[in-house]
């Protein structure tokens, strides 16, 4: 995690050095608020880094080191919020804003932090690749509130894909990478294990990359990562059209709530998504909650595990896991 703890002065990386010692694997945020102790997101509890208070020349600190002492070089990231570093870790940013004609055009005073840890779990969507296939890929729709695991598991699905599984053969892959999250790429190499049939286009647009991944790498699989407005729609429209099959997520907590949001309308009137998978944030993230399919049913199957039993294995025998990833 040395590309975390470089963004911190000496004091504030010791203090959380001891802090989270071996626990890194556990850790989901890490939250800095300017004059308040350092608060530390588990998978299953909330600390307090006690021992300092960050300041305001610990925040220029780390605003140097996250834009290389160039804020011109973070004028982008700036107006959307959040910065994506090595690792594939995001830093969101906050604090006070500067608008132009009521749009954003960067974010100065920055006093608040969240770093969220990008994790690689290899075998997260072993249990679930196989409701996403018959005969074929399927359009499938990965859904859940934020923090629930739908980065890992869509990255995963990704490896799996252009790598083969079971008697199904690799295919080709394209991934569209707008926030850097999915392969964490670092001048344009992912640093995640994506598998060995994927493309990637890293740090580009969704609605653009879908369309010249397209007509640059002909993919079989179009992997996206968080849609949501009217051109990301539309371009995942202009996809499925050209034969390409899609597998995408959005923050979301049940199909009612998308069936209100008027950008997401084609989708469903269309019966795109033929697997809509249900995530939900319990005492971990990637719980799967429901998997439906095009006719709403959920065909999740579960088969009384104990609260407890995990299988983190890329084998695909049917242990009573299909519910966690």
């Amino acid at each position: 995690m040395n590309e975390i703890l470089k963004l911190f002065p000496s004091e504030i990386k010791q203090a959380l050095q001891v802090k989270i010692a071996d626990r890194w694997n556990l850790l989901q945020e890490i939250r800095f608020r300017l004059h308040h102790p350092i608060e530390l997101i588990f998978d299953t509890k909330t600390e307090w880094v006690s021992s300092t208070k960050p300041n305001k020349d610990d925040s220029i600190f780390i605003v140097n080191q996250l834009s290389e002492f160039s804020l011109y070089r973070m004028e982008d990231e700036l107006r959307e919020g959040y910065i994506t570093i090595e690792g594939g870790h995001r830093v969101g940013l906050a604090g006070k804003v500067n608008t132009v004609s009521g749009s954003v055009k960067a974010i100065q005073n920055i006093t608040f932090l969240n770093i969220r840890i990008a994790k690689e779990k290899i075998g997260a969507a072993s249990s679930i690749i196989p409701y996403m296939y018959h005969k074929n890929y399927l359009n499938t729709l990965i859904v859940g509130p934020p923090q629930t695991g739908k980065t890992t598991l869509i990255r995963d699905a990704t490896r799996l894909i252009s790598t083969g599984w079971r008697n199904v053969d690799a295919q080709k892959v394209g991934v569209i990478d707008e926030r850097s999250e999915i392969g964490a790429c670092i001048k344009g190499v992912p640093q995640h294990d994506l598998g060995l049939r994927t493309d990637v286009m890293d740090a580009c647009p969704k609605a653009e990359g879908m369309m010249m991944m397209i007509r640059s790498m002909s993919p079989d699989v179009l992997v996206v990562d968080e849609i949501g407005n009217t051109k990301d729609v539309e371009a995942l429209m202009e996809a499925i059209n050209a034969g390409v099959n899609v597998i995408c997520t959005i923050h979301g907590e049940t199909l009612e709530d998308l069936k209100k949001r008027p950008s997401l309308y084609p989708l469903f009137q269309q019966n795109v998504f033929k697997r809509t998978i249900l995530l939900e944030k319990q005492n971990h993230p990637g719980h799967i909650q429901r998997i439906y399919n095009q006719n709403e049913e959920n065909i999740l199957k579960k088969t009384g595990c104990l609260p407890d039993e995990v299988d983190w294995s890329t084998s695909f025998h049917r242990h009573n896991n299909l519910d966690r990833v």
